[in-house]
């Protein structure tokens, strides 16, 4: 094969990659550039193409040019944060891996792989604006709903053990472990430790791991300081914002393993060091981390680091799923009547029978979070009723029974096609339970979110 035949089934080939790709020969000149690329960074591709990298890009200084490191220093770099501003002057945040094509010790090319999280980026940015503005005098209402210990509801011995082991949390500060599955009330829990406790009238701040890419996670956590990477401004993360109170790492587990060892080090050392910055940072921060599986398989799976699970689990709490806890369904429901009918302005102020005998059936894979869901649904949708029945509950389909109540389902035609009818009306129910959240409703089912986005569209199921 000729060379220009190889030529084309390289442009094929990075036409069909999401992300972008740049590819530059040895004198720095612009080779492919595919479309992705080209809308990553708001330019046309014959900009590009044809053109020397430092031209094309005339906002990137070369001692911070990752593409000038790989063709002209030999280094490969992966996933470098790097915020610059376009040939027409558009600032542009990327995430870039870039590595030199070497032949006889020679760099005859370049190659850059580059994802967009400029949304993404202004978003931590705003994160961080916004717990700044809460920590000003000025600010007198709590922008976040404060949750106690009243709010706890229950009667269940393993709920009732795990209320009194954070009560007892609440009054020193040492670091919480806590696991609970997916809507077990994690969060309700990690609050009442702090503002039941000695830190109550300093910061409570929280953050999810899983919801940042690590490049950004590193810098929301610990701040960044000016010239640290590209477009680095000096700015306070949340350990500095939280000094002095607590900081709930919820899904910790999510957090990339390199990124598990500094905060360890942090929680050994006390203070922290900024993204880019040569200055340690004293810190008092009272740590709570959450996790919604079993501690032991995500160590087992690599997932999450042994020694930061020993040095954050001196207090450990487990939270039991409602399906273990159902004598406390009564109650719930009726702190749910209580909440939503005023939300609704809805005068629904008893449950009958029937359909809290139904409510107490249900297994609850979202745990009391779904519960609730149900509730609120059910009220929402009242008219004048006085009393919540059986025909107002807008109940999901029992997972657990499926097995048991298959007759109750059409059963003519193939098998493949009866099962694909069944899987169907199964993600359809969780996702009306789940409010349309693709992220709870996989988390429900026990699927891959990529999976579930297939039969969604498999199955032409609107989220």
């Amino acid at each position: 094969m000729q060379a220009e035949g190889y030529r084309k089934i390289i442009e094929e080939l990075i036409k069909l990659i999401d992300a972008g790709v740049y590819v530059v020969d040895e004198d720095g000149v612009g080779l492919f550039y595919n479309d992705a690329m080209a809308a990553i960074e708001q330019i046309n591709v014959e900009d590009v193409l044809g053109k020397e990298f430092h031209k094309a890009f005339p906002g990137v200084g070369l001692n911070e040019s990752t593409m000038y490191q790989a063709l002209k220093k030999h280094v490969s770099i992966k996933n470098k944060q790097q915020t610059y501003k376009n040939l027409y002057g558009k600032e542009v945040t990327t995430v870039n891996s870039t590595v030199p094509v070497m032949e006889n010790g020679k760099a005859i090319a370049a190659v850059e792989v580059a994802k967009d999280i400029t949304n993404i980026r202004t978003m931590s940015d705003t994160i961080l604006q916004l717990q700044e503005k809460k920590r000003k005098p000025a600010e007198v209402k709590p922008t976040i709903k404060r949750y106690t210990f009243d709010d706890l509801v229950g009667r269940n011995p393993q709920f009732v053990t795990a209320v009194e082991r954070a009560q007892r949390a609440a009054d020193n500060n040492a670091s919480v472990f806590i696991y609970g599955e997916t809507g077990t009330g994690k969060e309700l829990f990690s609050q009442s430790i702090h503002y039941g406790g000695r830190r109550k009238n300093k910061p409570f701040l929280a953050q999810n791991c899983a919801a940042l890419p690590s490049t950004l996670l590193e810098g929301i956590l610990f701040g960044t300081a000016k010239g640290g990477f590209t477009g680095a401004v000096d700015r306070a993360g949340l350990f500095e914002q939280a000094n002095g109170g607590t900081l709930l790492l919820d899904e910790v587990s999510a957090m990339p393993y390199d990124l598990q060892s500094k905060l360890l080090r942090v929680l050994q050392e006390d203070y922290i060091r900024r993204v880019g910055g040569t200055k340690d940072i004293p810190v008092d921060v009272r740590i709570i981390a959450t996790v919604n599986e079993h501690p032991e398989k995500l160590i087992a799976e690599g997932k999450l680091r042994k020694d930061l699970y020993y040095r954050m689990n001196v207090v450990n709490i487990s939270i039991p799923p409602l399906r273990n806890r159902l004598d406390d369904i009564p109650l719930l429901t009726e702190k749910f009547l209580e909440k939503h009918n005023e939300r609704f302005e809805k005068e629904v102020w008893m449950v009958a029978d029937d359909a809290l005998n139904r409510l107490c059936e249900y297994d609850y894979p979202g745990n009391v979070r779904e519960l609730e869901n149900i509730i609120m649904q059910s009220i929402s949708m009242a008219d004048r009723e006085h009393v919540l029945t059986e025909k107002l509950l807008q109940m999901p389909m029992q997972i657990r029974a499926i097995g048991a109540d298959a007759e109750k389902w059409d059963r003519k035609g193939p098998l493949d096609e009866y099962l694909a009818n069944l899987e169907k009306e199964i993600i359809r129910e969780v996702m009306i339970t789940e409010g349309g959240n693709i992220t709870r409703t996989a988390q429900v089912l026990k699927m891959k979110r990529q999976t579930l986005q297939h039969k969604l569209k498999k199955y032409e199921i609107k989220d």
